[in-house]
């Protein structure tokens, strides 16, 4: 099993490449970040959090699991929620465990790509849903959930990292 990366490793921070090749390679990866996620409690995980600079994410959440590659994301309602959003690669310290803050994201978002076989993939979300495809996009995108806080919040969080 792929090892979570935690913040400071510079794959987190690096736009992740479009997905190319639709093979097998491709389908083993989409297993093994499932259960990547699972193993460390998640909801999601992109490909970048398993060192995997690849435009690929899961999810299990709010009852609805499933994967997007070279996900695009359009914000369907930008009405600002904050709520409570912790990630895998932002554990504390201490205990191992993600690290909480709240963070600002759209209320709703659809989200659009294709599947590990290269068919579409069209995900209308609001609540939990769309912040999970809004956290897991950003990490595609080189962004950690604390650069999305104020600055005070943020090095709240990141005096309690490693």
């Amino acid at each position: 099993m792929r090892d979570i990366r935690v913040i400071g490793d510079p794959v987190l921070r690096t736009p992740a490449e479009p997905v190319v090749d639709f093979d097998r390679d491709l389908r083993r990866l989409v297993d093994e970040m499932f259960t990547a996620m699972y193993a460390a409690q998640g909801v999601g995980l992109a490909g970048p959090q398993i060192g995997v600079s690849k435009r690929i994410f899961v999810y299990d959440c709010s009852n609805r699991k499933g994967h997007v590659i070279n996900p695009e994301l359009t914000v369907d309602d930008d009405a600002e929620v904050l709520d409570e959003e912790g990630c895998l690669s932002v554990p504390s310290r201490e205990t191992g465990k993600p690290l909480y803050a709240r963070t600002p994201r759209a209320a709703g978002v659809t989200v659009t790509g294709v599947d590990r076989l290269g068919r579409p993939v069209r995900v209308k979300a609001r609540g939990m849903l769309a912040r999970c495809f809004q956290h897991e996009t950003d990490h595609l995108n080189g962004t950690l959930y604390v650069d999305r806080l104020a600055k005070d919040a943020a090095r709240k969080v990141l005096l309690q990292t490693p």
